[in-house]
């Protein structure tokens, strides 16, 4: 009898040892992300690369959606204020608190070691009539979209801003790279404008694809199969601008964020004129600074205001001239019905008319309703209930 028992238990410890562990999520999206990494890319790997990525991205939804029923939660919680709002993104110890203090009104804490900033930091800047919320937020460090450095919490932030100052230390211009690697990894996408793709599903039909473009990157039988690898068999698809796998994954998941970013670079007091050279060949667009004296900073709030892409409209009172010394600061391509929702919640409700003057009215004192798009330096006269 005693023998048996331990035959028995024998065999159910070699049957245990031959049974492999479950891989979790985080063990296939490393799998797939090796895979890519050693994939080259030409017409013949082009759907085989789409499908993996569409694998990598369906895995990432899953986890993400997983924690969110954990109720985990990220980022800080910041009330926006002004007439936009302006996040700086940088590794540790490039500056961005001295930075603070000298465009702004705030007061941020300033050491010489990494993360001396703790929280997120607001200060406003005054430039052109216009009042920018500017926010100072702990350094991002490598892996920060994993959660390293409380890089959750830092970069969810940005989902709620209008423009991302990248600040690099001219020393160290290869953090770009991983910073824009932790932006993307988060959902957000910098300086590209959002893809006109539509996807209309179905319930049978299968999928149809209609194109106005070409697309060297993508042709219908990736699209089908990434299509298919987010369960979706019966779809409408127009596409009406070139994209690649990446960005028909990002349209089909719908969560991307676009933001415009601006590239600026600290510390040039302490570089090389070979150095300078050599960032501005790399970063053609940036502006270079020194945040511990004015070189520069006022090219900076101009990057920003035009970033912003703000414009100022000029207000009128019935049969009273239009105040040209204060503008309403607004986005570009607003309506009236933004400029109602500025001024007063309830006008709106109470609007019935408005007569605009300037380059969006067709003549002056044009009659105009809510949804008319203004443009820079219109006077708006509203006429409410």
């Amino acid at each position: 009898m005693v023998q048996r028992k331990k035959s028995k238990k024998i065999k159910l410890d070699k049957r245990l040892e031959k049974t492999p562990e479950k891989k979790t999520s985080y063990d296939k999206i490393k799998e797939f992300e090796q895979e890519l990494s050693t994939t080259k890319y030409n017409k013949r790997t082009q759907h085989h690369i789409g499908l993996i990525k569409a694998k990598i991205a369906n895995l990432k939804k899953k986890e993400l959606a997983r924690s969110a029923s954990k109720g985990k939660k990220e980022g800080y919680s910041v009330r926006k204020t002004g007439d936009g709002t302006v996040i700086m993104l940088g590794f540790p110890s490039v500056g961005k608190s001295t930075l603070l203090n000298k465009i702004t009104n705030a007061n941020s804490p300033i050491g010489t070691y990494d993360f001396t900033t703790l929280s997120v930091i607001p200060g406003t800047m005054e430039y052109k009539h216009a009042k920018i919320q500017i926010l100072d937020v702990p350094g991002v460090v490598s892996g920060a979209a994993s959660g390293r450095g409380r890089g959750k919490e830092v970069l969810a932030v940005m989902r709620n801003c209008d423009l991302v100052l990248m600040l690099l230390d001219i020393n160290r211009l290869g953090e770009y790279d991983v910073l824009v690697k932790e932006v993307y990894e988060t959902g957000i996408r910098l300086n590209q404008k959002k893809p006109d793709v539509r996807i209309k599903k179905k319930s049978r039909g299968g999928i149809r694809i209609g194109k106005t473009v070409q697309l060297p990157d993508l042709d219908d039988e990736t699209i089908k199969g990434i299509m298919k690898e987010f369960s979706i068999s019966n779809a409408e698809v127009l596409i009406r601008t070139q994209i690649n796998s990446d960005q028909f994954i990002d349209c089909i998941e719908g969560n991307k964020k676009y933001v415009s970013a601006v590239t600026v670079i600290n510390k040039i007091d302490l570089a090389t004129p070979e150095q300078i050279e050599d960032a501005k060949r790399k970063f053609p667009d940036a502006v270079l600074i020194c945040a511990n004296n004015p070189s520069n900073i006022n090219e900076l709030k101009e990057k920003i205001y035009n970033g912003l892409e703000l414009i100022n409209i000029y207000l009128k009172e019935v049969r009273k001239k239009a105040d040209l010394d204060v503008p309403l600061i607004i986005n570009k391509n607003c309506t009236i019905e933004k400029v109602c929702n500025k001024l007063h919640r309830d006008f709106v409700t109470k609007f019935k008319f408005a007569r605009v003057w300037g380059k969006s009215a067709k003549f002056g004192g044009q009659m105009l309703r809510l949804k008319h798009k203004l443009l820079d330096e219109d006077i708006v006269e509203i006429h409410l209930r």
